[in-house]
């Protein structure tokens, strides 16, 4: 699982250059939280771009995170980037005073989406394409709001599982406490990815990388010392998550139908 960093900086770098300018954008937005996902996708894209053309959002809630905060802001200003701050707290406090709930996922996912819709229009203001930071290991399992984080006009981080995104930020040079912090998408006060997950990254992209990329089967991971109960339920999640990886399906009346057979590659003007 190990990457060649200096290439695959190369490649998303030009990834982010190439399909932003396809798009008819010159720069691009992205919503800095102070973790590492957000930070090696902002380095990528002043790699790709220059910090002119790169505007970080970053959006807190109340005193929710404050260590997230001051290091968002760290990032921001070893970037140079273009950087704004918007508190959240107004909106989604008004919203949950009118509809009051104890479910703390739900309010995360409320969080989640406010800042997604506050980077479209910010998107809007500054003709900027939005970057999207989920992960591989993030989207296979289903580990994000959909219209929430989820959300974005394009994704350079994909297709890198967690720990390969650990990598490429040592790589990259990300600080060093935004390097060794415990993920958390500062949902709830001490809330973090690995404790609500219920799994390492370490074992939870070993596991996925034997299913996904090398296409064993449930009892070949086995035998390779992996538990049978974790297998079977990251196998569960893969399943369960899977309408958050593709467009709502469209039921197909005419002969030409979108997303089944008419597909218009914005390459075909080439």
């Amino acid at each position: 699982m190990k990457i060649n960093c200096p290439l695959v900086t190369k490649v998303l770098a030009r990834f982010i250059c190439e399909e932003t300018r396809k798009t008819g954008f010159n720069q691009v937005i992205l919503g800095l939280s102070g973790g590492l996902d957000s930070a090696v996708c902002a380095s990528l894209a002043v790699q790709a771009l220059g910090s002119r053309k790169v505007v970080a959002l970053i959006l807190p809630y109340a005193n929710l995170d404050p260590e997230g905060l001051a290091q968002a802001e760290k990032m921001a200003n070893l970037l140079k980037i273009k950087v704004s701050k918007i508190d959240i707290s107004p909106q989604i406090d008004a919203y949950f005073s009118a509809f009051p709930t104890d479910n703390l996922v739900l309010k995360g996912n409320k969080m989640a989406r406010e800042r997604m819709s506050i980077l479209y229009d910010f998107s809007a203001r500054e003709k900027a394409l939005i970057l999207g930071t989920s992960n591989k290991t993030e989207l296979l399992i289903g580990y994000g709001t959909i219209h929430g984080d989820m959300a974005c006009g394009l994704n350079p981080m994909g297709d890198l599982y967690k720990t390969q995104v650990i990598e490429l930020g040592q790589y990259l040079k990300i600080p060093d406490e935004i390097l060794t912090k415990k993920p958390t998408a500062a949902l709830w006060p001490g809330q973090t990815d690995e404790e609500e997950i219920g799994l390492t990254y370490a074992e939870l992209d070993q596991i996925l990388f034997r299913l996904v990329d090398l296409r064993q089967s449930p009892d070949e991971v086995s035998q390779a010392g992996y538990d049978q109960k974790k297998i079977r339920r990251i196998i569960e999640m893969i399943k369960r998550s899977e309408f958050k990886r593709k467009m709502p399906p469209i039921a197909k009346i005419s002969s030409r139908t979108v997303g089944h057979d008419f597909l218009y590659p914005y390459d075909w003007d080439k």
